[in-house]
C-alpha cells in the first residue's frame, strides 16, 4: 500500500485578477521508505502542493482532488483537527523561509523540544533532560557547531542559514513516516549541504522516513532520490524512477533541465551559451490552452492546442503528445485524469 495517493489534485486561488488554476490535475505517489523527488522552476506550484498535503492551505484557496489518501485514509475527508495532529506526528515539513517559520517569542531549544515525541520507558523526572540532550545532538548532526549556545538563542538572533537548520533539526527531531523538504539546504554553503544531504538519506536508510525532496536543481536530485515528478506550470510533465528518467527522458521539458546541467568534463563547456528554452514561464493570469509548455516547446505542434493526458508506459507517466524517444500514447496506453 502507498504511502501517500494523490490523485488529479488542483489548487484554485482567488486573486485580483479572477480565479486561476495553480496546480491543476497533479498525481503523485509515495511508497514507504521512498526518496521522491519534485523538481521545478519557481513559481511551478511545488509549495502549494506540499502545503496541501500537510493541510495547511491559504485562505484563498479551493482544493479538489479525486482521492488524498493517506496509508488507507482519505485526507479529504478528516477535520482540521485531524490533520493538525497527523501533521504533528506522522508528517513533517521543512519550510523553505525558515524565519518566517518558527516563533520569534520562543527559544530555539524549546521550540525543538516541542517537536520531539514522548520517550514512555524513562521515569517522568528523566524525560525533560533526555529531550535536552537529544535536541542538541540533532543540531549537532545538522550541522550547528555550537548546539547549546544556540539552544537558549531566539530565531531572530540566528542569521538564515542556522534557522534553516534549526527547521532541519525540529523536522527530523519529530521522527515522522513522511518528511517534506522544500529546499532544504537553501543559504546554506556546500559542504553543510552535502551534510543536511547525507543526514535526510540516512533517516531513510536507517528509519526507514519516506522523503518527498523539492528542488529546482535536478543534478542535485538525480543523485538522492529514487524516483522524480518533474512539474512545470502547476503540472506534472513527467515522472519515472531517477536511472531511467536521466538516461531517457520522454518529455521536452524534462530534457531542456537536463540539457542545462553543466558538462564538468568538458574544459570548454564554461565557455559555450548554455542550452535553454525560449520565452519565460506563464503568469497563472494568462495560462496558454492545452499544453501549458506548447508556446516554449520545441517540439509543439497543432495537436498542442488540446491538453495532453498523462500517459502510462510500464513504470514511467508522461504528459507529452510528441514525446522523444517513444511513440505518441494511444487510447489503451492513457491513464484518464
Amino acid at each position: 500500500m502507498p504511502l501517500l495517493d494523490i490523485r488529479n489534485l488542483t489548487i484554485e486561488l482567488n486573486t485580483p485578477h479572477g480565479r486561476v488554476k495553480a496546480v491543476e490535475r497533479v498525481s503523485l505517489t509515495i511508497n514507504p521508505g521512498e526518496i521522491h523527488g519534485l523538481v521545478g522552476e519557481s513559481g511551478s506550484g511545488r509549495s502549494l502542493l506540499a502545503r496541501a498535503i500537510l493541510g495547511i492551505p491559504g485562505h484563498n484557496w479551493t482544493i479538489q482532488a479525486d482521492r488524498m489518501m493517506w496509508e488507507g485514509q482519505n485526507l479529504m475527508d478528516m477535520t482540521s483537527k485531524e490533520r493538525r495532529a497527523l501533521m504533528g506526528s506522522e508528517m513533517a515539513m521543512i519550510f523553505q523561509d525558515p524565519i518566517s517559520s518558527l516563533d520569534p517569542t520562543i527559544s530555539v531549544g524549546v521550540q525543538i523540544i516541542e517537536a520531539m515525541p514522548e520517550n514512555r520507558t524513562l521515569p517522568w523526572w528523566k524525560r525533560e533532560k533526555d529531550k535536552r540532550v537529544k535536541a542538541q545532538q540533532w543540531l549537532h548532526k545538522v550541522g550547528v557547531k555550537d548546539a547549546q549556545k544556540v539552544m537558549g538563542s531566539y530565531p531572530w538572533e540566528l542569521s538564515d542559514g542556522e534557522c534553516q537548520k534549526v527547521m532541519i533539526a525540529i523536522a527530523v527531531a519529530n521522527q515522522p513516516k513522511l518528511l517534506i523538504a522544500d529546499e532544504p539546504t537553501n543559504s546554506m554553503e556546500v559542504r553543510t549541504q552535502a551534510q543536511i544531504f547525507r543526514l535526510l538519506s540516512k533517516l531513510n536508510q536507517l528509519q526507514n522516513v519516506s522523503i518527498l525532496l523539492i528542488s529546482h536543481e535536478l543534478e542535485t536530485l538525480s543523485q538522492w532520490c529514487d524516483r522524480l515528478s518533474v512539474m512545470y506550470s502547476g503540472q506534472i510533465m513527467e515522472s519515472g524512477p531517477t536511472s531511467e528518467l536521466i538516461a531517457q527522458p520522454y518529455h521536452p521539458y524534462t530534457k531542456a533541465l537536463l540539457d542545462n546541467i553543466p558538462d564538468y568534463s568538458n574544459p570548454e563547456h564554461h565557455k559555450t551559451m548554455m542550452n535553454t528554452l525560449p520565452g519565460s514561464a506563464p503568469a497563472l493570469q494568462h495560462l496558454p490552452i492545452g499544453c501549458r509548455l506548447g508556446p516554449r516547446c520545441p517540439q509543439a505542434q497543432k495537436l498542442c492546442v488540446n491538453q495532453p493526458n498523462l500517459c502510462h508506459q510500464k513504470d514511467r507517466y508522461f504528459a507529452c503528445h510528441f514525446p522523444y524517444h517513444n511513440e505518441p500514447c494511444n487510447d489503451e496506453s492513457l491513464t484518464k485524469s
